[in-house]
């Protein structure tokens, strides 16, 4: 079947709006007609060359939608439900889903190769062979994608609002949570409030945090943080750093959660200076593959037991986590409807992209017509 797809066809070029062939599913894989996705930084960093991907690619990794076909061996899923895709996959037997790991599933070490398990393309243009960011490509009208990028979720919840909980939500939210295991009195500081920072913060004040310490240099995501459950708020940790010195009787942050649009060796210092001892510092933004950014007195690490924690994902689980995270949703308690700052068309993702540089929206939503 043909679908119209946004693809990047060479880093710094605009993406593309084109139309594709998609196989029937295979073994394992299912069609999910996409009804919104999510417009994330991640797909910034393929289409500016930040990370290296098999080009082309259809972007997006944040997809909601519902299943139109299942391929022979599908379990999890049927034609008819209701799903959210994870941008990480999660086989359920592998090494790491097997020990609560799902965040590391092996499966995802073709996230920036766009195959699904196997090594299959399912998506063909004029340039041959279709790769689709984190095996989802959710950029697209349809997907073929593998069962296990997908979980079904309740037949309630508006896909619109739900879509963010693929990516963004969980991997801020969790950051804090699960990496940085943020107890209820701590005093935790964001770094960069985007569409993951912003899920950061409200997952340290849902987590007891005494004090929520929000750094950006735009005041709209300032606004939004304290909105949503950030106590202070600062264009710089620099700005910071006095307050967080006096509200904690000078212990300093518990946690540094460091979510700018690209991870800088200032932003790592900057996260090590702002906490104390036992303070942990969490690595969740990216840069190049290559890019050193960690340089670090070792001897002040050791002294004051500080820590250095790399997240992807915010360390969840798919299967445990989104239906857990939504179920906050609907009980009021995480704002979803409130960091939706615009929604777009297919052939607006440009334009989308432009206005998350420009920091004009906290999160931006594309609507697919079908």
């Amino acid at each position: 079947m043909k679908t119209q797809a946004a693809v990047v066809y060479e880093t710094g070029k605009p993406i593309e709006i084109e139309e594709v062939e998609l196989s029937k599913p295979q073994d394992g894989e299912v069609l999910i007609r996409y009804l919104y996705a999510g417009l994330c930084h991640s797909d910034v960093h393929i289409a500016h060359g930040d990370l290296e991907a098999r080009l082309p690619m259809v972007l997006g990794h944040e997809g909601a939608g519902v299943i139109e076909e299942v391929g022979p061996g599908v379990t999890r899923v049927k034609p008819g439900d209701r799903v959210v895709c994870s941008f990480i996959p999660n086989c359920g037997v592998c090494r790491y889903c097997a020990n609560g790991q799902q965040s590391i599933c092996d499966l995802g070490a073709t996230l920036l190769e766009g195959s699904l398990p196997g090594g299959r393309f399912p998506i063909t243009g004029r340039s041959g062979e279709y790769g689709a960011m984190c095996l989802l490509g959710t950029f697209s009208q349809y997907g073929v994608i593998h069962q296990s990028s997908v979980v079904k979720v309740d037949d309630s919840l508006p896909l619109d609002k739900a879509v963010l909980v693929g990516c963004g939500v969980p991997t801020g939210f969790g950051s804090v949570v699960n990496t940085a295991e943020t107890k209820p009195g701590d005093t935790v500081v964001v770094v960069g409030v985007g569409g993951i920072g912003i899920n950061a913060v409200q997952g340290a004040a849902i987590a007891g945090a005494k004090h929520v310490v929000a750094v950006d240099p735009l005041a709209l995501k300032r606004d939004k943080a304290l909105e949503l459950g950030a106590t202070h708020a600062f264009p710089s940790v620099a700005d910071a750093m006095e307050t967080v010195w006096a509200i904690t009787g000078g212990q300093m942050a518990d946690a540094a959660i460091l979510t700018p649009g690209l991870l800088s060796t200032e932003n790592v210092t900057d996260g090590f200076n702002i906490v104390g001892k036992a303070g942990i510092v969490v690595l969740t933004a990216l840069n190049k593959l290559d890019e050193v950014n960690v340089q670090l007195p070792g001897t002040i690490m050791t002294l004051f037991r500080k820590q250095l924690r790399g997240s992807l994902f915010g360390d969840s689980n798919p299967t445990v986590d989104i239906p857990r995270l939504l179920g906050l949703y609907q009980d009021g308690r995480l704002k979803l409807d409130e960091i939706i700052t615009r929604t777009y068309r297919l052939e607006e993702v440009n334009q989308g992209y432009e206005d998350l540089l420009n920091g004009e929206n906290v999160r931006g939503v594309v609507v697919h017509s079908h």
